[in-house]
């Protein structure tokens, strides 16, 4: 299930260490908007990613993934909220090779 959101998401592996990294860039019409539009879009993204992880399930592989970026949208909610977040800077999330997160690395798999 894809949900378009305020920002774009890629999987990278970092060059430094083993893992990988989350990277979050928000759109240029994201940008765009007013504080107070944007605020306004980041709760309706929270909210159908809430909706949408209640449709696949809490315990599905989308639905775990769909959490994860919800959580992390509403840790960046405030800052949006308060204007206090410079939209035009890639937003980086490690992710070690032994989270949870891993599995959703094409071609990872996390231990049992």
């Amino acid at each position: 299930m894809e949900i378009e959101g305020p920002f774009r998401i890629s999987v990278m592996e970092n060059p430094e260490k083993a893992g990988y990294e989350l990277h979050l860039e928000f759109t240029e019409a994201f940008q765009a908007l007013p504080a107070e539009a944007q605020a306004e879009q980041m709760r309706d993204y929270i909210a159908a990613l809430k909706t949408g992880i209640l449709d696949l399930g809490e315990d599905s592989r989308d639905g775990r993934g769909m959490a994860t970026i919800r959580q992390i949208a509403e840790q960046l909610y405030p800052y949006i909220e308060a204007g206090d977040l410079a939209l035009e800077e890639t937003i980086v999330v490690e992710i070690a090779p032994d989270s949870p997160l891993a599995s959703f690395v094409p071609g990872t798999h996390t231990p049992n």
